[in-house]
């Protein structure tokens, strides 16, 4: 999360009735719930998750060892049944 200072984006007239709240302190403006993101979404990372697991399944399916295919990601065996057997 990056901070933004108040005078760069506030009216003055906000900045000052928030100041009457809060100075020189943090304030946490939640999102709309109708704009909330998903754990992942922004930063493309559950994306990213998702092929790799297809990739794991398609090698699984094609023969590949599951002890082979976790050395091979870097992921515990169980991780990878995990991911063949509940995906």
């Amino acid at each position: 999360m990056k901070y933004v200072n108040a005078r760069a984006l506030l009216p003055k007239e906000l900045v000052s009735e928030l100041q009457e709240y809060i100075q020189g302190g943090y304030l946490y403006i939640p999102a709309v719930q109708e704009q909330k993101k998903c754990w992942g979404e922004l930063s493309g990372y559950r994306e990213e998750l998702r092929q790799r697991n297809q990739r794991i399944m398609e090698e699984y399916r094609g023969g590949r060892a599951v002890e082979a295919i976790a050395e091979k990601y870097c992921l515990s065996v169980h991780t990878i049944r995990k991911i063949v057997y509940y995906s």
